[in-house]
């Protein structure tokens, strides 16, 4: 951590979580980030789904909710930005507090239920923005209060496939109560049916195909996650997210580890890298993964690609070291490919899933099992 950021640490880590986060997104809004002027290396350069990541690593969903600094976000240094997760409705998400700092454990709790501005806001965004070439991904999710959710997810990718470089369907959520049950066998197959037919429906309106990503759950059990690896090849889906936060809790010592919520950050790194090996295997490396959950520095970015992912992610890590933080993980990332001996990042994707997937996690301790404060 360096630079400006180290300086104000202090001030924000005194903050408020969510008063924070505002000063953060005025911040990039302001042009107050660290600009990336330099072109990043071929060797970092990666291609998916017809688009050309000038770098593996993206800004995960759950930072710039409403859209408000998708371009900033890239030119600090992003390969690409992931924005939402944004329901048809406005919604306030659940009673404050609900962001908490494990400032020990380098994690992050929070049960924020999905507080967005909505469809309508987050279009008028999109609309105005001047450089549409950028790759932003979009994050749909459901109102809590939907009848329909299934429609829910519709009315997203009928909205924001003209805008979207990608779409991701988000039903892995903690937060928003009996949103999981969507990754059931059945219940998967359905939504991801009406989900395809509603993605044909624009393309047949002359707006280009926009590759669909699910994102999943890192508290899925063995045979749950067979199931989602089988309906998703079945249905064709372009790719997935491997992970939402986390129920789970394992050797915490933060003050705040008991608060219920979704984790995130250092403590589900090996949760999380452990399920994307084994997603990778269930689908035999024929489906392009994007690894989250504890990215917080050219080491672990660099496992989450050995593990299976194509593409990472990060958010929580930069709570505690800052907006400089991706240029850091890039370097990183460059010297342990070299060390690798590989000359391309893509060539190491899968390389160590065996090993990753063989790792034992099912003991770990579970004392937040509960969605209903959502």
């Amino acid at each position: 951590m360096s630079g400006l950021y180290s300086l104000a640490r202090p001030f924000v880590m005194r903050l408020d979580p969510e008063k924070a986060h505002r000063l953060a997104i005025a911040a990039y809004a302001n042009g107050l980030y660290p600009h990336s002027r330099v072109p990043d290396p071929a060797a970092l350069k990666t291609t998916l789904w017809g688009l050309d990541f000038p770098n593996p690593v993206g800004m995960a969903a759950g930072f710039d909710k409403n859209g408000e600094v998708p371009d900033q976000i890239i030119n600090s240094g992003f390969g690409f930005a992931e924005i939402g997760s944004v329901t048809p409705l406005p919604q306030p998400g659940n009673p404050q507090p609900r962001v908490f700092r494990l400032q020990k454990d380098r994690g992050v709790i929070n049960r924020l239920g999905f507080n967005n501005e909505g469809h309508d806001a987050l279009a008028t965004r999109l609309k105005a923005r001047v450089d549409k070439g950028r790759i932003v991904g979009i994050n749909i999710g459901a109102n809590k209060d939907s009848k329909d959710r299934h429609q829910d997810y519709v009315l997203g990718i009928k909205r924001f496939a003209p805008y979207a470089s990608y779409l991701t369907v988000n039903i892995s959520s903690p937060n928003t109560p009996g949103l999981r049950d969507l990754q059931a066998r059945e219940e998967l197959d359905k939504l991801l049916g009406v989900i395809l037919e509603a993605r044909q429906q624009t393309i047949d309106s002359g707006i280009p195909s926009r590759p669909i990503l699910l994102k999943i759950a890192p508290d899925t059990g063995s045979d749950g996650l067979k199931d989602i690896a089988e309906i998703v090849l079945k249905r064709g889906i372009d790719g997935a997210i491997v992970s939402n936060a986390t129920l789970s809790r394992k050797n915490l010592t933060s003050v705040k580890a008991s608060e219920t919520g979704g984790l995130s950050g250092r403590p589900l790194f090996d949760l999380s890298t452990h399920i994307l090996a084994k997603f990778y295997t269930l689908t035999g490396g024929n489906l392009p993964l994007i690894g989250v959950g504890g990215v917080e520095d050219g080491r672990t970015a660099f496992e989450k690609i050995r593990a299976g992912a194509s593409l990472v992610q990060f958010y929580t890590a930069m709570v505690f070291e800052g907006p400089e933080l991706v240029a850091e993980i890039k370097r990183d990332l460059l010297d342990h490919l070299a060390k690798d001996g590989h000359d391309l990042i893509s060539k190491v994707t899968g390389t160590g899933a065996p090993e990753w997937a063989s790792k034992d996690f099912s003991e770990r301790p579970v004392i937040a099992e509960r969605e209903d404060t959502a």
